[in-house]
């Protein structure tokens, strides 16, 4: 829609500052938990948007030891339709909460234990406490972002579930966990202008509700739509969508050295990163495809290059604090998401090639998750504690 044409009064003025867009609240791991985190509470034998929004609120506070606390302010805040009856109808599942949420000082919080989360076996969350907070604070941000406050319960949900699973382009995929109750409500999250475009199957987040995107990585095909900036060269067609097996990828793992599987299983139950298996698996089962960089990504890392004059060290010291934490190394995605570089996914890819060919990082490729510090990061001290990684090297080389 055409603006309205300004007066002649404000003609000479200066034109306003485009306002620069809020930091994604959460990083790609951090999404992923977010993603659990619905899935847990969409899982559960709940039938109200009431009850569902308070144990996405409640369990991710009891995420860790299965106790955390509620106060009835934050009831207040989730503007539910029938309180009682959502806390009835979670205590309906086991889990104990005091009547002082109602009866007691809306301030004093009130502790909530949830049996399921409370158990070392099978936990549903296994989140470090880093993450948990981190999704705790996407959750309150999310459910009160000014184009959902106002809107009914349902719909508020809705838009949870639908920035959880946005990527950082911010386009999205209707997740087949979505409640029922939250489908009706997906026309007010376009009209409200949570959402910019929404199709049977599919939408696109809003640009004022970006920093809420849950960072979900795009799928082949989404990466195959992504425009490119100019470059006429057609894209190469895409591979068909990995379709995860249990069977299959416990079979890969029984197939390959001690060595390399201990690799595997330290990304795959890291507790920090908190990813699905089936995105592990596909990232160790997935052939390596050869990388087409166009001119414009070129073009567009020498200038990105100039503005991060110490982006070689920067990348080396977070790999050995990121594997301090995990016990594993980043993927590029993560690298680039927890320092900030927020770009077009083959941008990353060129600029972390290079810091590869420039020996400030190394890997042990084609095995992902292995990038650590390189020659020119170790010859000024920016070392791993420990030799990690190494057996996977032997196994990558054999």
């Amino acid at each position: 829609m055409p603006k309205t044409a300004s007066s002649p009064g404000n003609a000479s003025a200066a034109p306003a500052e485009k306002p620069q867009p809020l930091p994604f609240l959460l990083t790609s791991p951090q999404g992923e938990a977010a993603r659990t985190l619905l899935s847990y509470v969409a899982s559960l034998a709940l039938s109200s948007p009431d009850a569902q929004l308070v144990a996405v609120v409640a369990a991710i506070r009891a995420a860790r030891g299965g106790t955390g606390n509620l106060a009835g302010m934050d009831l207040s805040a989730l503007r539910l339709d029938d309180a009682r009856g959502a806390v009835e109808a979670l205590r309906g599942l086991g889990w104990q909460m005091d009547e002082a949420i109602f009866d007691g000082d809306p301030s004093t919080p009130v502790p909530v234990t949830i049996p399921d989360l409370a158990r070392e076996a099978g936990h549903p969350l296994p989140f470090g406490e880093n993450v948990r907070s981190r999704v705790s604070g996407w959750t309150t941000k999310t459910l009160s972002a000014k184009p959902l406050k106002k809107l009914p319960p349902a719909a508020r949900l809705a838009g949870a579930f639908l920035a959880a699973h946005s990527t950082s382009r911010l386009l999205g995929r209707i997740p087949p966990d979505l409640p029922e109750a939250c489908r009706a409500a997906l026309p007010d999250l376009l009209h409200k202008g949570f959402l910019a475009e929404l199709s049977e199957d599919r939408y696109l987040l809003d640009p004022a509700v970006r920093h809420l995107a849950g960072m979900r990585p795009p799928t082949l095909g989404e990466h195959a739509a992504e425009p490119s900036t100019g470059d006429t060269k057609a894209a190469p067609p895409s591979a068909p969508e990995f379709q995860f097996d249990a069977g299959a990828w416990a079979q890969w793992k029984s197939t390959v050295t001690p060595a390399l599987r201990r690799h595997v299983e330290s990304v795959e139950y890291c507790a920090v990163c908190a990813l699905r298996p089936e995105r592990v698996a596909e990232a160790f089962m997935t052939p390596a495809r050869s990388q087409f960089f166009s001119k414009n990504v070129k073009a567009a890392y020498g200038e990105w290059k100039n503005a991060h004059p110490d982006r070689g060290p920067l990348a080396a010291e977070f790999t050995v604090t990121f594997r301090s934490e995990h016990g594993h190394g980043p993927s590029y995605g993560q690298l680039c998401s927890e320092l900030g570089w927020d770009l077009k996914r083959s941008l990353r890819g060129f600029i972390v090639r290079r810091l590869l060919a420039n020996e400030w990082l190394t890997d042990t490729a084609p095995v992902p998750w292995t990038l650590r510090p390189g020659p020119a990061a170790q010859a000024q001290g920016i070392v791993l504690p420990k030799a990690r990684g190494s057996a996977v090297a032997a196994h990558a080389g054999s």
